[in-house]
């Protein structure tokens, strides 16, 4: 169905209006929401989706659908409300709004099937928009993607990382909204209403900014047919409106925000909201005339199988060039992969994926949350995307790992250069609580390869395992220790050493694999016989594995890891064999490390071979013999 302009206008106002009262309705339902917040971008939703957007209802998921990211997601009950509009949903589920048995939670995730990323921290979702129109390039559709910001939110400088990203890809086929209503939770935004300041901002970075009356249907229209035509830049539509718009007692008054309309005053309020509908022409059915995507066959994609590794045993290769190699086959293999950096691909190795595969690199240069937010979008549209850089740059994406997350999405990051073994560089450099951070998501896969081998076995299980992987390589080169054939699994772990006589057994991973080693090989000369592990799984571990191995060493276990003490390797092993009544002893790194070289500092913050055989030693003389029968 086309509508003319004419009846457009004052039935989309009706939209807007519609979608005002359910917001008011759902969060006074709630007791809980912000409907102040929605109240002002009303009529921007109403435009996007109901005269704007190429979007099917009944396929959220087309691959060639205009996709739209709410990066202010506390605005959740209006893109609800919106969707129910459309007819994707009866209008009574939006009274469920934040409920337990809903999945219409307080900020958008992707348990909706049109919600791509989890929103809500602000600040993230236009980095997610700028993957997701990047994706678009990848799987070459026409699909335009709509991002809405708060002003508020535009203090975050994620969205400026975001902008500097989407004006150096020239993403002409993004376009966001800022809903400049004015006022954050607490107080007035930093800039107000002052749009020419905020529209030179934008210019400055790179982007077409259009100021317009955020409550003027015709011009937001008129805005985005401009942002369409513009070619080589994105597009920024900052829409001036009120916070609470429609309803006069709050308009444009501070502390309102995040405070839903109880009793009378809910009342009231849809009193005056309904007094807003305008007179159109009978028939108009705006839901029925959203402009479908175009109905594109795209092939299923196949990947061609990966070759093996090929490292000669015993050759020092460090694990971060070793993932670079399997990214690098991996791009080659299967269209859907992608490849994110910060400036460090020469150190990460992610270089030998831009060699092979150009246009599916995407460098990001030292903007690490913009990165992750990236992958994110990506993540959303189906490609599997990889972002690396040094672990310990990672931590300053903290809150988008949190928020890939809860989002759901699989996402395979990559930190390189962890631990006191890099060295010199010193503690800045140092990824020393990256494990801890990873672990801390039930739904993250930890990886960690101690050899060439083990590091392409890995990152090939990383790309499809059907959720979010941290792999932790390193800088320093170990021997490879591992044969082409043998097998890794999401889980595992290898038993690199053991006997029927042994009396303790010591996990490790990563470069301390190596360090076990050496101390086995001095314990078997003393007399002492070792179980040595590598449990390249940190998460999920492998439990069982380590249960029978300690009960097999009269329940004597030592992990020593590159890592702190808190939340890494030691803390997996102990809540693994603690169900068995096994108890740990953890060589960590326990102080703030210096520079020096790397053994040296090994051996200094007590995770070298001299420390497990000393370890090995005095909890062998304290255990009592052993009643177990070996193997």
């Amino acid at each position: 169905m086309s509508v003319d302009r004419a009846t457009l206008i004052p039935a989309l106002q009706n939209v807007a209006t519609q979608l005002r009262i359910d917001s008011v309705r759902a969060t006074t339902r709630a007791g809980s929401g912000h409907p102040t917040s929605c109240c002002s971008a009303a009529e921007v939703m109403a435009a996007l989706f109901f005269g704007r957007m190429r979007w099917d209802p009944k396929d959220p998921h087309n691959p060639d659908s205009d996709r739209f990211v709410l990066s202010k997601g506390h605005a959740a009950p209006i893109l609800y409300a919106a969707w129910a509009e459309a007819g994707v949903f009866d209008r009574s589920e939006l009274l469920k709004l934040r409920t337990f048995t809903s999945d219409l939670e307080g900020h958008p995730t992707p348990r909706l099937p049109f919600v791509d990323v989890a929103t809500g921290s602000l600040g993230q979702g236009i980095c997610a928009a700028i993957g997701t129109a990047l994706n678009a390039r990848r799987i070459q559709s026409g699909y335009r993607t709509y991002v809405l910001l708060g002003d508020g939110e535009s203090a975050e400088g994620s969205v400026w990382e975001a902008a500097d990203a989407a004006d150096h890809f020239h993403l002409d086929n993004l376009c966001a909204i800022t809903d400049v209503n004015a006022l954050g939770q607490s107080r007035a935004t930093m800039w107000g209403h002052d749009m020419e300041a905020f529209a030179g901002r934008w210019r400055a970075f790179g982007w077409h900014a259009i100021v317009v009356d955020g409550h003027d249907v015709a011009a937001i229209l008129a805005a985005l047919d401009e942002a369409e035509a513009t070619k080589g830049k994105p597009t920024m539509i900052l829409a001036r409106t009120i916070k609470g718009k429609g309803i006069s007692w709050v308009e444009g008054k501070n502390g309102f925000h995040g405070k839903p309309f109880m009793g009378a005053d809910a009342d009231r309020a849809l009193a005056e909201l309904e007094q807003q509908f305008v007179k159109t022409p009978a028939g108009v059915n705006l839901a029925a005339g959203i402009p479908k995507p175009p109905n594109v066959a795209r092939p299923e994609v196949r990947p061609a199988p990966l070759p093996a590794p090929q490292y000669e045993k015993g050759k020092p290769v460090a694990t971060r060039e070793a993932y670079g190699h399997a990214l690098a086959k991996l791009g080659q293999a299967d269209a859907r992969v992608v490849a994110l950096d910060g400036d460090v691909g020469n150190s990460t190795h992610s270089e030998y994926f831009e060699e092979a595969v150009p246009d599916r690199f995407f460098e990001h240069y030292i903007a690490e949350q913009v990165m992750v937010g990236a992958a994110m979008g990506f993540a959303a549209r189906g490609a599997i995307p990889f972002p690396s850089t040094f672990a310990c740059f990672l931590t300053r994406a903290a809150d988008f790992i949190r928020m890939a997350a809860i989002s759901q999405v699989a996402v395979k990051f990559a930190g390189s250069h962890a631990g006191i073994s890099i060295g010199e560089d010193g503690p800045s450099q140092m990824a020393l609580e990256d494990l801890a951070m990873m672990r801390a998501q039930p739904n993250m896969t930890v990886l960690y390869p101690c050899d060439a081998v083990s590091a392409e076995r890995l990152t090939a299980l990383a790309a499809y395992h059907p959720g979010a992987v941290y792999i932790r390589t390193s800088r320093p080169k170990t021997p490879v220790i591992y044969a082409a054939a043998d097998a890794f699994t999401v889980g595992g772990s290898h038993v690199l050493r053991q006997s029927d006589s042994d009396e303790v057994t010591i996990v490790a991973a990563g470069v301390t694999v190596f360090e076990a080693l050496k101390a086995y090989d001095q314990l078997k000369a003393a007399g002492v016989f070792a179980r040595v592990i590598d449990a390249y799984s940190v998460q999920p571990i492998d439990a069982a594995t380590l249960v029978d191995a300690g009960r097999q060493t009269r329940g004597t276990i030592i992990t020593v890891e590159d890592h702190y003490a808190a939340g890494g390797l030691g803390d997996a092993v102990a809540e693994a064999v603690a169900p068995a009544g096994i108890t740990v002893h953890r060589l960590a790194v326990r102080e703030i490390p210096r520079s020096g070289q790397p053994d040296e500092l090994l051996d200094h913050y007590g995770i070298s071979a001299r420390h497990i055989v000393a370890a090995a030693t005095r909890l062998r003389s304290q255990a009592a013999p052993s009643t177990a029968s070996g193997r």
